[in-house]
C-alpha cells in the first residue's frame, strides 16, 4: 500500500503486448513487483499486426532471447523469402528483396496477434508472480493518477487508482496515456498510416505448393504501383502456418485527400490476376481486422517519458515503415526491455525518478532512435516531399527520358531496392509508392495471364463476422461536431464504412434544419474495430472501451 492507503507496486506496466511483455518479463528478471494490465478479456484480443516480427543482429533485445520457446511456440512460419511486386495494370515487374529483408536480421517469423500475445501472456503472468505482482486482464487504464500535478501511477475503469514507481505505457498506437501527459497528439493525418487486414484461410500443405517454398519456410510479398487509386502506400502478403495475412497499408493524409474506402482498396488487392495462383478458386476469409500505424519518421518520441511515465512501442511511435523496411514489434521489444533495464538500474543508485532520462539515453546509445528517426530522411524530406519538387520528380518519370531511364537501369533497380541506406530515405510522396513502381512495370514488366476468381466478402459480411461486446449506453467515442466539413472524412476513411453503406461505423446524412438542407454525420460505434482513424480526421472524444468490451479480434 503508498502513503495515501492506495494500492501501490513498483511498476505497473499498461498493456500485454511484445513491448509490455518485454518490460514485465525484464522487470521480473530484475526482481521487481510488477502489476500488468490488459484491457482485453485476453492478450492479443484487441492487437493487429501485418505482421513479421524480427530478430535483429543489432538489437539490445530480441524476443527469444526474453522468452525462450517463443519460435516455436508463438510464431507461424519463418521468412526466407522477401518480394516487391511493381503493378501497373496487368504488367507487373519483381524485385527480390530477400538481401533487404536480411540485412541486419538473425530470423524473422510471421506471426498472428492473437496466438502470439496470449502466449507471452502466460509466461509474464508467470514470471511477475514471482516477485509479488501478475498480469490482469480486462482492464482499462483511463488515465494518469497524478499528486501535486506529477504523475504517480494509473486510473482504472475497474479498479482503484494505483500507484507505482514507474509506470510503462505500453498500450499501444491509441494510447491513452501517451495524450493524457502531453507526449502525443493525433492533430496530424500525415503522421499516420492506417492497415487493413484480411485473414485468409488457406491449408499449410496448400501454402508450401502454391508458394514454392519447403515446411518450414515462409514468404513475404509486398505490392505498389497502379492498383491503389492513386493512394500513398501499398499492400503485403505473409504467409503463416495455415492461413495468408493480406493488406494494404496506406499514409492516412493520403486516404481522406483520394476519399478512398479502406475495404475497396484491400478488395482490389485481392482480386489482382497476380494473386491467383495464390489464392485458387476457394477463398474463405476468417477475419477483418484495421489498425493505426505511427510513421516514426515524423513521431516517434525522442524523450518518451514524463515524471514516472515510460512509453514503449506505438505508444511511443515506434514503428519503422521505410519504403519495403517494415519493422514494429522488434523495437516494441527493444524498448520494453530497455525502459526495465533503465528503472532496475535508476532503483540501485536510489534516483528511480531519473530512469525515463536513462530509457531514452539508451535508445540512442543502442541504435534504436536512428533507426526509428533516420537523419537521412530529414535532409531527403525537406526538400524532396515539397510539392512543387514531387510533382516535377513524377514529371521526370513518366516523360520519355525518365522512362528511357528506367529502361537503362533495369537489374540494377533491385540492387537499388536492397540498399538499407537507401530504403530509409525513402520520402512520403506519390513517387516512390505510385509514379515509380508504375513506370517500372510499364517498361520492365510481363503480363499476368491468369484470372483472379476471388469474390471478397460485402463490407456488410465482414463486420457481420467480427465479435463484439457491445457497451450499450456507453459509447466510447462521440462527435463533437456532426457537420460534413469537421468529420465528413470519416465516412470513407473508416474502415468499417463506406458512401452508401448503412451498416457502419459513420455515415452521412442530410438533415433539413430551418427549411435548409445540412450534410451532418451519425455515428454507431457498435460495429467499431478501434482503430482509431475518427480520432484523427473527425472530431471526436475518442476513448477505448472500457475492459473486455467492444471487438474481440481471434487473429489478430
Amino acid at each position: 500500500m503508498s502513503d495515501t492507503g492506495q494500492e501501490h507496486y513498483e511498476a505497473v506496466v499498461v498493456g500485454a503486448g511484445p513491448g509490455g511483455a518485454a518490460a514485465a518479463a525484464t522487470l521480473a528478471n530484475y526482481g521487481v513487483e510488477t502489476l500488468v494490465l490488459e484491457r482485453g478479456v485476453e492478450a492479443g484480443s484487441k492487437n493487429v499486426s501485418g505482421g513479421l516480427i524480427y530478430a535483429e543482429e543489432s538489437a539490445p533485445y530480441t524476443i527469444d532471447d526474453l522468452f525462450p520457446g517463443f519460435r516455436e511456440e508463438a510464431a507461424e512460419r519463418p521468412i526466407t523469402e522477401y518480394f516487391l511486386h511493381n503493378v501497373a495494370g496487368r504488367d507487373v515487374k519483381t524485385f527480390d528483396l530477400t538481401d533487404l529483408h536480411e540485412h541486419d536480421t538473425e530470423w524473422s517469423d510471421a506471426v498472428l496477434r492473437r496466438k502470439m500475445d496470449s502466449w507471452l501472456a502466460e509466461r509474464v503472468h508467470e514470471k511477475t508472480r514471482e516477485t509479488g505482482g501478475g498480469l490482469l486482464s480486462g482492464v482499462r487504464v483511463n488515465g494518469l493518477l497524478r499528486e501535486n500535478g506529477r504523475i504517480v501511477g494509473v486510473t482504472c475503469d475497474e479498479l482503484d487508482p494505483i500507484t507505482a514507481d514507474i509506470v510503462v505505457a505500453a498500450d499501444g498506437v491509441n494510447s491513452e496515456l501517451a495524450r493524457d501527459a502531453g507526449l502525443m497528439n493525433w492533430e496530424h493525418p500525415e503522421q499516420w498510416f492506417q492497415g487493413v487486414k484480411a485473414v485468409v484461410d488457406v491449408p499449410g500443405d496448400v501454402i508450401t505448393e502454391r508458394f514454392g517454398i519447403g515446411e518450414g519456410e515462409g514468404v513475404a510479398h509486398l505490392f505498389s504501383g497502379d492498383l491503389f487509386q492513386d493512394v500513398r502506400g501499398g499492400g503485403f502478403l505473409y504467409t503463416n502456418q495455415e492461413s495468408l495475412s493480406i493488406g494494404t497499408v496506406f499514409h492516412l493524409d493520403s486516404l481522406v485527400a483520394e476519399q478512398a474506402e479502406p475495404h475497396e482498396l484491400l478488395d482490389g488487392l485481392l482480386t489482382h490476376p497476380l494473386l491467383a495462383e495464390w489464392l485458387g478458386d476457394d477463398y474463405t476469409e476468417i477475419e477483418y481486422s484495421a489498425k493505426l500505424v505511427p510513421d516514426s519518421k515524423k513521431v516517434a518520441l525522442r524523450e518518451p517519458h514524463k515524471d514516472r511515465l515510460v512509453v514503449v512501442g506505438d505508444a511511443a511511435g515506434q514503428m519503422q515503415a521505410q519504403g519495403p523496411i517494415i519493422k514494429g514489434m522488434n523495437h516494441a521489444v527493444s524498448a520494453g526491455a530497455l525502459a526495465a533495464e533503465a528503472f532496475a538500474e535508476a532503483k540501485s543508485r536510489n534516483s528511480p525518478e531519473t530512469a525515463g532520462e536513462l530509457y531514452a539515453q539508451k535508445l540512442r546509445a543502442e541504435g534504436v532512435m536512428q533507426k526509428l528517426r533516420p537523419r537521412g530522411y530529414d535532409a531527403v524530406s525537406a526538400v524532396g516531399e515539397r510539392g512543387a519538387v514531387a510533382n516535377l520528380t513524377d514529371s521526370l518519370l513518366t516523360s520519355s527520358v525518365g522512362r528511357i531511364g528506367v529502361r537503362l537501369l533495369g537489374g540494377q533497380l533491385e540492387r537499388l531496392y536492397n540498399t538499407p541506406a537507401l530504403s530509409m530515405m525513402v520520402p512520403d510522396t506519390r513517387t516512390p509508392y505510385v509514379t515509380l513502381p508504375t513506370v517500372i512495370a510499364e517498361e520492365l514488366g510481363t503480363p499476368v495471364t491468369d484470372e483472379n476468381t476471388v469474390e471478397p466478402p460485402s463490407l456488410e459480411e465482414r463486420i457481420g463476422d467480427l465479435t463484439y461486446d457491445t457497451d450499450i449506453g456507453n459509447p466510447h467515442i462521440k462527435l463533437r461536431d456532426n457537420s460534413f466539413e469537421a468529420s465528413g472524412a470519416a465516412v470513407t476513411a473508416c474502415p468499417v464504412s463506406a458512401v452508401n453503406f448503412g451498416g457502419g461505423c459513420y455515415r452521412e446524412e442530410t438533415m433539413q434544419t430551418n427549411g435548409h438542407e445540412e450534410r451532418v454525420v451519425s455515428l454507431d460505434t457498435q460495429p467499431c474495430v478501434e482503430c482509431g482513424t475518427c480520432a484523427i480526421v473527425a472530431d471526436t472524444e475518442w476513448n477505448h472501451p472500457r475492459g473486455g468490451k467492444g471487438v474481440e479480434f481471434t487473429q489478430g
